[in-house]
């Protein structure tokens, strides 16, 4: 059962929303269970601390334990200030209401905080993938989860280049799982491509994230929160997949933008909460489909100075590049993190490799606070944001250009339904 409040024409007031919450925990009693609560970091948008603090006023004097693991995934971990913010709390709430909530991030870095619980074998692969690849797959998690009796996971659902639709058990992969299984799910999204995962529900990558969750024993629910400048449009409640399917099918009504036409360049502001590529990618996830062939796509992020916090030093020996020009030199960059492998020819978008020539289908330049040198040593174009009047390119829609605010988490597409292609060899 799903306890559900969505409105697709306005927004779920607070009320609303905590009284859905009032009545979940009306109908499961969570009296001295010890529960952990699962929140994305904060390169996700939405109400997340409004929640937490609904899930708080219900049972945190009643549960014997009621704490937060933020989900990293690989990301950089967050102090204990940006937490508070994550769940929309001051230093001095933390200190007096919250005093008995333990903040945890997850330790992605540290292999004695896993624990294996399964292993999808070559043949169950090769059945999810339809074939694309076969061979076993480790599945691990932050071992942290088995101190608790059951956990919630609490976050938002948008469409997603991996998966087709964040949110759900994709807060467990990669939020809170080992490398392999991140790695293989990533390369796997890549090998596909952007256009055709973004924004479709049961693609293979979200059946191959289903199949790691069932391996958890460990009872959970889902509260999904579907969200529009972290208003909410809808709050979903109850068992994991069940919830998560009903918050994606809303999130494909307000989170994806039908457009007339592509366009030859578009300009995509990428919002503060991306402070690197690896997370700012998601400006060209999410506009790859409406930039026409040959076209240019700038994300303009002047904060942003850095390529990746954790995986720079990779990128900087690989760089960016279409996903045929990894496949066709395998050998070259087999020993690499598919994950990084699969984030670069994410962010350079589909394109060809052929005699040695690599022809990439859309220009991505960053107009950054990364210099010049960097951006060419990563196969990036360059601009100076500096010199960009973003006042300017919104007056030139009528020439082919495009300007995107907030750029990251609506994904737009082509309202004839035309998907971007790799030209055949």
């Amino acid at each position: 059962m799903v306890i559900s409040r969505s409105n697709i024409n306005s927004f779920v007031d607070h009320t609303d929303a905590a009284h859905a919450v009032s009545e979940f925990f009306a109908q499961n009693d969570y009296a001295g269970k010890c529960v952990l609560l699962i929140v994305p970091d904060n390169t996700r948008s939405g109400p997340i601390g409004k929640i937490f603090q609904m899930i708080f006023d219900s049972i945190g004097n009643k549960a014997a334990a009621l704490d937060v693991l933020v989900a990293l995934g690989t990301h950089q971990p967050m102090s204990e200030e940006q937490i508070c913010k994550r769940l929309a709390i001051t230093a001095e709430e933390r200190k007096r209401t919250y005093a008995s909530v333990k903040f945890f991030n997850h330790e992605w870095d540290k292999p004695e905080t896993f624990k294996t619980i399964g292993k999808i074998t070559a043949e169950e692969i090769s059945r999810l993938t339809d074939g694309l690849f076969a061979e076993d797959v480790d599945v691990a998690i932050n071992k942290r989860l088995f101190d608790y009796d059951t956990f919630f996971i609490v976050g938002p659902v948008f469409p997603h280049e991996v998966v087709g639709f964040s949110g759900g058990h994709k807060y467990i992969f990669p939020g809170i799982a080992g490398a392999e299984i991140i790695n293989f799910f990533h390369w796997l999204g890549a090998v596909i491509t952007n256009p055709w995962i973004n924004g479709n529900k049961w693609t293979a990558t979200r059946k191959v994230v289903e199949k790691a969750a069932s391996f958890i024993t460990i009872p959970r629910k889902l509260f999904a929160v579907v969200a529009v400048n972290d208003q909410m449009k809808g709050l979903f409640i109850g068992d994991v997949a069940d919830a998560w399917e009903q918050a994606a099918d809303l999130s494909e009504q307000v989170h994806i933008v039908y457009l007339e036409k592509s366009y030859k360049t578009v300009l995509g502001i990428a919002p503060q909460m991306y402070d690197d590529i690896w997370t700012a990618g998601k400006v060209m996830y999410k506009l790859e489909p409406i930039v026409e062939d040959g076209g240019t796509l700038i994300i303009y992020a002047p904060h942003i100075t850095e390529v990746s916090y954790t995986h720079g030093k990779i990128l900087d020996e690989i760089g960016y590049h279409t996903r045929d020009y990894f496949l066709k030199q395998w050998e070259r960059f087999k020993h690499y993190p598919r994950g990084v492998t699969a984030h670069s020819t994410h962010v350079k978008g589909i394109g060809t490799y052929r005699d040695g020539v690599e022809t990439p289908r859309v220009n991505v330049v960053l107009a950054t606070g990364i210099g010049k040198a960097r951006c060419d040593q990563v196969n990036l174009g360059y601009m100076n944001p500096d010199e960009i009047n973003i006042a300017d390119y919104e007056k030139k829609e009528d020439q082919g250009v495009l300007v995107v605010h907030h750029a990251g988490e609506v994904l737009h597409r082509l309202a004839n339904g035309q998907i971007p292609q790799i030209p055949r060899e």
